[in-house]
């Protein structure tokens, strides 16, 4: 589920445990911008990368004529763009709270290391 059932925003991570020794990380989280794409958009990525980029390997994969895997991957493109920019726009947001005083270094950093996939 990545989307809230009552106003349909998208849902974050408050919860990271570790399977092996049981500790966990409480609190609200950053989801990857990957994490963040549709089923559908998350699919296409996962075989255009074990397509090896290839987009009539993709194509022959997908069952669509090569033309039509070019116009998916490019609208993936433009989703994964649109979140990159978002992302950019809101690790800005962050900085200035720092500049102004609202926000700790160390708490912007973890903010936009999360954005950009790494905790």
């Amino acid at each position: 589920m990545k989307q809230c059932l009552h106003c349909s925003e998208p849902l974050r991570p408050v919860r990271l445990e570790c399977p092996g020794c049981g500790l966990g990380y409480d609190g609200s989280m950053r989801a990857s911008r990957l994490s963040r794409l549709s089923a559908d958009s998350a699919d296409l990525a996962e075989k255009l990368i074990l397509a090896g980029g290839n987009l009539t390997a993709l194509a022959g994969q997908i069952g669509v004529s090569h033309p039509t895997a070019r116009k998916r991957v490019d609208g993936l493109i433009a989703k994964l763009t649109a979140l990159q920019d978002h992302d950019k726009a809101e690790a800005d947001r962050i900085l200035q709270d720092v500049e102004q005083g609202r926000r700790r270094p160390e708490e912007a950093a973890r903010l936009i290391g999360e954005m950009n996939g790494s905790l």
